[in-house]
């Protein structure tokens, strides 16, 4: 179920639940993933039916991050609840699985980042973001994240193809990542490439957020408007950063789960429920309260959106009734 990383000594055994537990639990998830899969592709239809969206490298980036949330979301969850159905699948359909997994996980850093940047240039060189930030640059930016977040994924089943036998990819097995990929050398590529592919990321956003809490307070008048908007800035600096801490638990969380199920195997099955929920479920709420529903342009359509669909569906009833 993990779409990050474990050591292969920590394999993950199929889950044995009480038919009411395992009810319960995958009932909460898919209506999770129903609330969230209904607010993302609505702000998704919002976003292609205005064209100041598309043109502004701002929104692109926040599109970027609700497709790739929702879709990150969908696949843990259908890891969650495939591993209480089916226990195990086909080898090739769980490596499909959890590739696509491992690449949204690790691009949600890099999306938090070119956010950042974007952020960062829009204050402190405002006379310059036109020419920097263009729609181009931000798709190039796109296309980079994406070459970065797949290329773990991609070494770790080419690692895999050449030191499993070609037997392996025909059988059945528990979709996990510490299952799938179980060569030692996966781990501690794995190891060095997060070490500094996060390392870098946690810097590029301490650099970005000092040098705007610092335009932030330069700017600090005793006027009420220029107050608020310093505020408004730093809150969403500080959001920001919370976001990526949370992003960050998902590539800490395999070796602290591991750790806790060691100390109490009797909670294994809840331990990695609250895991489930902490790491994969509860941070995609973020993303549309943060960057939809705060922003006030963004807001405006979305909120007109989502009242003409509820005007469409409920005119029938009322033609109806009447």
């Amino acid at each position: 179920m993990n779409s990050t990383y474990s050591r292969p000594q920590g394999a993950v055994v199929s889950p044995k639940d009480s038919f009411s537990s395992a009810l319960t639990k995958n009932t909460v998830a898919m209506l999770v993933w129903l609330a969230l899969s209904a607010i993302n592709s609505s702000m998704v239809h919002t976003f292609l039916r205005h064209s100041l969206f598309y043109e502004n490298p701002r929104y692109i980036m926040f599109i970027y991050m609700v497709v790739n949330d929702a879709l990150q979301l969908t696949l843990v969850t259908a890891l969650y609840v495939v591993s209480y159905i089916f226990r195990k699948i086909h080898t090739s359909v769980c490596c499909l699985l959890i590739m696509t997994a491992i690449l949204t996980t690790r691009s949600t850093p890099l999306i938090l980042a070119g956010m950042a940047v974007e952020r960062f240039i829009s204050i402190c060189f405002p006379l310059y973001y036109c020419q920097t930030c263009t729609v181009h640059r931000t798709l190039a930016l796109i296309g980079v994240i994406l070459v970065l977040a797949a290329t773990p994924p991609i070494t770790d089943l080419l690692i895999t193809i050449v030191k499993e036998p070609q037997s392996f990819f025909h059988n059945a097995i528990f979709c996990d990542h510490s299952l799938l990929f179980r060569d030692q050398s996966i781990y501690y590529k794995n190891c060095v490439f997060d070490g500094l592919y996060l390392s870098f990321v946690v810097l590029m956003l301490l650099y970005t957020y000092c040098r705007i809490m610092l335009a932030a307070q330069a700017a600090s008048t005793s006027l009420a408007s220029v107050k608020r908007a310093r505020n408004t800035v730093i809150l969403n600096c500080s959001v920001l950063m919370f976001q990526l801490l949370l992003c960050m638990l998902a590539f800490v969380v395999p070796s602290l789960q591991a750790a806790l199920i060691s100390i109490f195997p009797q909670l294994s099955l809840e331990i990695r429920y609250i895991f489930f929920l902490l790491v994969y479920i509860i941070p995609r709420f973020l993303s549309p309260v943060i960057y939809g529903f705060r922003d006030k342009l963004f807001r405006k359509y979305w909120i007109r959106y989502l009242f003409c669909q509820w005007i469409r569906r409920i005119r029938p009833v009322v033609m109806k009734s009447g």
